[in-house]
């Protein structure tokens, strides 16, 4: 994903947040104020506003606290300094927050902090009254009937907790996530059979139900009798093959199954229901949102896994990689979903070009969970990427002798695999991997795409390539490179015409491709237009050549084309 900061952002989601109506501080250092190149550091209460700022707009969650939290102290009566101040102190997960909220009673944030705060003191009379109060409108009114609910709960009052959550569960608007709620309600009040019948609409309505819904789901049924229909939605996710199996199958999800419910206390309903909106609202542009919604279910639950996730992935989102990875360490080790965490991890690591520590991390969970192949899968994404390839195929290999039949969803891991192999210079096999992917999943473009441009660039099954890149060009008709592939094979076929046709369009759709502007080149000396190919040679010699290529295209400029060219550029 483009990393983009808008230094209004934090602003507007303030300002939005605070007229709409858990974790200890920890000391920052105090010498990483942003400061303006050839100018005097600013200092003072305005300085300490102007870096929290700025360090808010770039997400630096535990600097733009400490700075906005000094700038307060130094003018602690300044409406817009308290609505920031409070803000940053709740994103980054300071005790601060919760003293500043009692100053702003219109904040909408504040009330829900203020709310949880009295839940866990078990005054739930205000909590609900808070809840009550706060404002409607915004995303915040979709969990407010749950946080009500629970609170309801809290009050040894589960029968008019349910009776707030019908209306939602009638309605079709988040009708699963109303429904599970209302079956977790009737779990921790001992109601089976009520709760059994609300997960079944939960199920029903939602049949892919988001894996931390499922594994809910799953234990309600589980309690309320249906141990049969839980193993269903915990096979559903374990088969997926998706990465959230390893939270269903490792040893501590196996121990978290036939242990306590997952949600046993009205404070772990209402963080359940702040995570809920939190990955409803993940990859909506609304990192901020998250990491607010994720913050008051730690106020609520410490050590909540699913939401430390959240924050580790905002955070590592937004570049703050070192955060995140602080976020992943407080996963404990015993949870579930610690090797989701795992997975996070690892691929933090390499985003801050310390492979070889996210190698460890992900061999250390493929010993850990032999019988699934998403660690090694994982490792060899990493290693491919780091150029690695014989490693990497190493890697793939150990995969997917954990997928006992391969099925349409394995595609990918083939591929992959037959990349790795190709660059590796083991074609044959590479070559066995493509076909076997294909004989999966027929109408994959990139499938389609890799093999078809290979046997192209061979001089090799010209005609089979053609019909392959012409059903890659349909699935992909924008793809610059697909559209290079077909150029090309139509090239080594003797199809100038329909070559140049294609290249043209391949160059359009990626103009600063080195490759298929060296190919455009070679397509227009055929059609016999020098001029235009010396234009085009001396183009992609200009952008970045692979180091193979460069000394090629040179010659071609000096000495023109005498026969087609074979060109090793790969996709």
């Amino acid at each position: 994903m483009q990393h983009s900061c808008s230094p209004r952002r934090l602003a507007l989601l303030a300002a939005a947040l605070l007229a709409a109506g858990a974790a200890a501080e920890g000391p920052s250092p105090n010498d990483r104020a942003p400061r303006l190149t050839g100018a005097p550091p600013v200092t003072g209460a305005f300085g300490a506003y102007l870096s929290g700022r700025f360090a808010a707009s770039e997400t630096d969650t535990a600097i733009a606290a400490d700075r906005l939290l000094a700038a307060l102290r130094a003018d602690p009566d300044q409406p817009e300094l308290l609505n920031r101040a409070f803000l940053a102190a709740l994103l980054d997960g300071r005790s601060d927050a919760l003293r500043l909220a009692r100053r702003l009673p219109d904040s909408t944030i504040g009330n829900l902090l203020l709310a949880g705060a009295d839940a866990q003191a078990g005054r739930w009379e205000r909590a609900e009254q808070r809840l009550r109060n706060v404002s409607r409108s915004g995303p915040v009114q979709l969990v407010q009937p749950l946080l009500l609910a629970w609170a309801q709960v809290g009050r040894g009052q589960p029968e008019q907790a349910l009776a707030t959550l019908r209306p939602a569960v009638e309605s079709n608007r988040l009708r699963a996530l109303n429904a599970l709620h209302a079956a977790l309600v009737a779990d921790v009040a001992g109601r089976p059979r009520e709760a059994e019948r609300f997960a079944r609409i939960a199920v029903a309505d939602q049949p892919q139900l988001p894996p931390r819904a499922a594994m809910l789901a799953a234990g309600v049924l589980q309690r309320a009798g249906q141990p049969a229909e839980a193993q269903r939605l915990l096979d559903a996710l374990a088969g997926s093959g998706d990465d959230t199996a390893l939270a269903v199958t490792g040893p501590a999800a196996r121990r978290a199954q036939s242990a306590t419910r997952a949600v046993s206390s009205p404070t772990d309903g209402m963080a359940e229901a702040y995570v809920a909106l939190a990955g409803t609202m993940r990859g909506q542009g609304s990192g901020d949102f998250v990491l607010v919604l994720s913050q008051l279910a730690l106020r609520l639950r410490p050590g909540f896994a699913p939401a430390l996730m959240l924050v580790a992935d905002v955070l590592a989102e937004e570049k703050q990689e070192e955060q995140a990875l602080a976020a992943l360490s407080r996963v404990s080790p015993d949870d579930p979903f610690a090797p989701l965490a795992a997975l996070r991890r690892a691929a933090v690591l390499d985003k801050l070009d310390r492979p070889d520590e996210a190698a460890a991390v992900l061999r250390r969970l493929s010993e850990a969970n032999p019988d699934l192949p998403q660690p090694a899968a994982h490792l060899g994404d990493l290693l491919r990427r780091r150029n690695r390839f014989a490693e990497a195929a190493e890697a793939y290999d150990q995969a997917l002798a954990r997928v006992a039949r391969p099925g349409v969803r394995d595609w990918p891991l083939f591929y992959s695999r037959a990349i790795a192999r190709e660059r590796a210079g083991d074609w044959p096999r590479a070559e066995a991997d493509l076909l076997r992917a294909l004989e999966l999943s027929p109408d994959q473009p990139y499938v389609l795409n890799y093999l078809g441009y290979t046997w192209a660039d061979q001089g090799r099954n010209l005609d089979r390539a053609k019909a392959m890149l012409l059903r890659a060009t349909e699935l992909r008709p924008q793809d610059g490179n697909i559209a290079d592939s077909l150029g090309w094979a139509l090239f080594r076929l003797g199809d100038v015409r329909g070559a140049v046709t294609w290249l043209e369009k391949a160059v359009e759709l990626e103009p600063r491709s080195s490759v298929i502007n060296d190919h455009l080149g070679d397509a227009y000396w055929a059609a016999g237009r020098q001029r235009e190919a010396h234009f085009q040679w001396r183009r992609a010699l200009n952008l970045d050549p692979e180091p193979e290529d460069g000394p090629k295209i040179e010659a071609k400029l000096r000495d023109g084309l005498p026969t087609p060219p074979s060109s090793s550029a790969q996709r």
